[in-house]
């Protein structure tokens, strides 16, 4: 019979290897997002179609979100985190080649498969809170985004550097980054290929049926501790969190960039983006275990239709307000994704969890491949102030989602 004390140390150690793996998984991922837009348009030749890198590789996390929560149902966390971040490696590379030879359809098929690191990057949140209790898995998840906050943060920062680096070797300038994804979404894979043992989730689902054995309540065996509709709630919050999130932030390196900011600026924003996105976990974490689910979701919605106001009101010349506007954009996201994932958490049973967190984050990636590539469009014929206006009408709407929340009764602390 597995201890609490030796549950307690597998948890440390899943912890410890969600922590390394995330540092890296930071990188790739920020990789597409500060210069995938800025690649297409080179190799379109259009802005209107500048939107669809982000859309295509979000497509590809979709369909990889779904396969990733599949294998880990049935192999566990382990194998289907390595396999994910394995194939966004293999689709850094593809994109270094198709903009080496200017091949458009290698360019997006191979963004597809990019797309399995955005996906898996995310899925590996859920590692961290297999063994975690209801009232500690907002801090679980914390950590895991937290920990991506430093490769994230580093790889829009070194835009210029491995810019440098692609065109001495042969390469265009703008898929240098895409290098970096390669090494460290495959360096992540390995990690958790050789580290991640006992699998969380496996253990997890043995604990959860002896505790069925044993007439445990349902909590301790794994059950649900909020009502089933708080899982409909917290899909919606993180959801709409990713519409508002990527359809601004997708559009903010192309509205720079004819505004004639080069790439180190360029670089600067979006990292400061991405850190408000991932390093706050470290506070809203516990907090969302503190104060609340709902109240936290509130949070998220305030924050967004702020970033939003901001972006579309920003002067020109006004790189600071640009700046804030893309801080806050990252923590309302945070806010909605930890506060949405709890809830999803919370009301399901352990067994079930893996593919059920798989289908919801194949919403998310479908949701924000459609804001990415119509933020493009939007952009071309409006201008980037109706992006940051209809991400703040997009956010307001979550509110009357979230009044049945609270009609649930599931709106404040987790019962345990």
């Amino acid at each position: 019979m597995t201890t609490a004390i030796d549950l307690a140390k597998v948890q440390r150690r899943t912890l410890a290897v969600v922590i390394a793996s995330q540092v890296l998984g930071g990188a790739g991922l920020s990789a597409g997002v500060a210069v995938g837009a800025l690649l297409a348009r080179d190799m379109l030749g259009s802005d209107a179609l500048s939107g669809l890198p982000a859309a295509v590789f979000t497509l590809g996390s979709a369909a990889a979100a779904f396969g990733v929560g599949r294998i880990a149902q049935r192999s566990g966390r382990r194998i289907s985190l390595a396999i994910g971040f394995g194939a966004g490696a293999l689709g850094a590379v593809g994109i270094v080649i198709a903009a080496a030879i200017g091949n458009i359809p290698l360019l997006f098929a191979a963004l597809l498969v990019y797309g399995s690191g955005t996906a898996t990057n995310l899925q590996a949140r859920y590692a961290g809170t297999d063994l975690a209790a209801p009232d500690r898995r907002g801090r679980a998840i914390s950590v895991s985004l937290a920990a991506t906050t430093l490769g994230a943060v580093a790889g829009p920062n070194l835009l210029t550097p491995t810019g440098a680096f692609a065109e001495a070797i042969g390469l265009p300038r703008l898929s240098g980054p895409f290098l970096l994804a390669a090494v460290a979404y495959g360096a992540a894979g390995l990690i958790f290929y050789l580290l991640l043992r006992p699998d969380p989730f496996l253990l997890a689902r043995d604990v959860a049926a002896r505790a069925a054995d044993d007439d445990a309540s349902e909590v301790e065996a794994g059950g649900a501790s909020a009502p089933r509709s708080a899982l409909y709630i917290g899909a919606a919050v993180m959801v709409t969190a990713q519409i508002v999130m990527t359809g601004v932030m997708t559009m903010t390196p192309v509205h720079m960039v004819d505004l004639e900011y080069g790439l180190t600026a360029v670089g600067v924003i979006i990292g400061a983006h991405v850190a408000a996105m991932f390093l706050p976990s470290l506070v809203t974490g516990p907090l969302v275990d503190r104060v609340g689910r709902g109240p936290m979701a509130v949070g998220s919605v305030v924050l967004l239709v702020l970033a939003g106001l901001l972006a579309a009101w920003a002067p020109m010349d006004s790189l600071g307000l640009l700046a804030v506007a893309l801080i806050l954009l990252g923590l309302g996201w945070n806010l909605g994704l930890i506060s949405g994932t709890a809830l999803v958490v919370d009301a399901t049973s352990a067994p079930e969890r893996p593919t059920v967190q798989g289908s919801i984050d194949v919403l998310i990636a479908l949701a924000g491949a459609g804001a990415g590539a119509l933020a493009g469009v939007v952009m071309s014929v409006f201008g980037f102030d109706v992006v940051g206006y209809v991400g703040a009408v997009i956010a307001v709407l979550l509110l009357p989602v979230l009044w049945m929340l609270r009609r649930a009764g599931a709106f404040g602390r987790v019962a345990v």
